[in-house]
């Protein structure tokens, strides 16, 4: 055997053994995978049960809510939907890399498929496509309630940091994550409880106002963070109930908390008090005495129900108390 031949059977040598090696490595990972499988996560929810029996690799969020959840947990986002991503998920828009599920509202059912996720988060936005889902990884339903959130709302996002740090082997951080919120939360009940201010939530949406009270899709404004309220109006409906400027002169809020509705569904800057200013407004305690606050809208409409929502829409309710 001549010099060449040696260099070539060496070469050919050599290229099977990295390759039996990394077969090893292979199936070396999936022994620990499979070490993980003996013991399936069930969790009941609302639409049902989802049982998983791996650490799901491919998942897909089909709410703002979701992708921060996997954000704060370090763990990938293989899919979700771009038409209203806030402005704290900012980095997953242009990123190539995460397929575009369309819409928040509608989600392309189409495109889920293609995704081929092992793991699908959805909210009750979604509720009406879970069966369809179900079909194609297993589903779970985030039990949060957008419409009247006067109960357990906190606990709810804290319990679902732990349901998906169980999920995904992120124990510790789940954990921290709760201490975080429990911190931010205890922060705003010690300034409110000992303050007598009152105050109304309302929605700006293309110039007409709807008002948000203890029963209503921010109802743990009031209930979870010990603000006041100025109304004891009940509606539980998803965009509050429609309200005039005399609604607000008459309430005269101490506090007055605006959501701009139009500035997220135009994407566009949120507006300021000369852009609503009239002079029944301008009579409220809240005008005189510059406590109207323009809160986050993306954290406030888009989200409001996750660690890093909740965490802006602390510090904005505080900023109703700073002057």
């Amino acid at each position: 055997m001549n010099w060449k031949h040696k260099k070539w059977v060496i070469t050919i040598a050599t290229a099977v053994a990295i390759s039996i090696s990394g077969c090893d490595k292979k199936t070396e990972n999936q022994t620990q995978v499979a070490e993980k499988l003996n013991a399936p996560i069930s969790i009941k929810h609302g639409l049902g049960i989802t049982t998983i029996d791996h650490i799901p690799q491919r998942i897909a969020v089909l709410d703002m809510n979701e992708a921060d959840f996997l954000d704060q947990l370090n763990i990938p986002i293989a899919g979700m939907p771009k038409d209203f991503i806030p402005h704290f998920l900012d980095k997953y828009k242009n990123d190539g890399n995460i397929s575009d599920l369309g819409s928040i509202v509608q989600p392309n059912m189409e495109r889920i498929h293609a995704l081929k996720p092992d793991l699908i988060l959805m909210t009750p936005i979604q509720e009406d496509k879970y069966k369809e889902l179900s079909v194609i990884a297993p589903t779970l339903h985030y039990d949060i309630n957008f419409k009247n959130s006067q109960k357990n709302h906190i606990e709810m996002v804290k319990n679902h940091l732990i349901t998906l740090g169980e999920i995904f082997n992120r124990n510790d951080l789940a954990r921290a994550k709760v201490a975080e919120l429990d911190a931010e939360v205890k922060k705003v009940q010690e300034v409110t409880s000992n303050r007598p201010e009152k105050a109304l939530v309302v929605l700006h949406n293309n110039g007409a106002f709807s008002n948000f009270g203890v029963q209503s899709r921010y109802g743990f404004i009031f209930h979870d963070l010990g603000v006041k309220p100025a109304s004891t109006v009940v509606d539980t409906s998803l965009h509050g109930q429609p309200i005039s400027s005399e609604f607000i002169k008459k309430a005269d809020p101490d506090v007055l908390y605006i959501i701009d509705r139009t500035a997220v569904m135009e994407h566009r800057p949120i507006i300021n008090a000369e852009n609503v200013s009239n002079p029944l407004l301008r009579e409220t305690k809240a005008w005189k005495n510059g406590r109207v606050i323009f809160v986050d809208a993306d954290a406030w409409y888009i989200t409001g129900a996750s660690p890093t929502s909740l965490k802006i829409l602390i510090s904005d309710v505080l900023k109703g108390y700073q002057k």
